[in-house]
């Protein structure tokens, strides 16, 4: 999906004008960590609010639904912490 310029307009928690950047999201679909890299975004360079266009959001969500997509997508190491008070 190719980005056109879009005008995402003031942050609705800040009012500072978004910019348009290309962020990664992640999301846990049965208990595995998704990670989807080059979502074009909107994104205050204030406070770090974060929104996309109603079609960005349906291919995110049309990205996610497809198992063997995920399965064959390479594989990312992160650190894990258990937290102990």
């Amino acid at each position: 999906m190719k980005s056109t310029s879009y005008d995402y307009g003031e942050c609705v928690i800040c009012n500072t004008p978004m910019q348009e950047k290309l962020i990664k999201q992640d999301f846990w679909i049965r208990d595995e960590l998704i990670i989807i890299e080059d979502i074009p975004a909107g994104v205050c360079p204030q406070c770090g609010e974060k929104v996309v266009k109603a079609e960005v959001g349906r291919w995110v969500a049309e990205l996610i639904k497809y198992s063997d997509r995920i399965a064959k997508a390479p594989r990312v190491s992160v650190p894990a912490i258990k937290f102990d008070a």
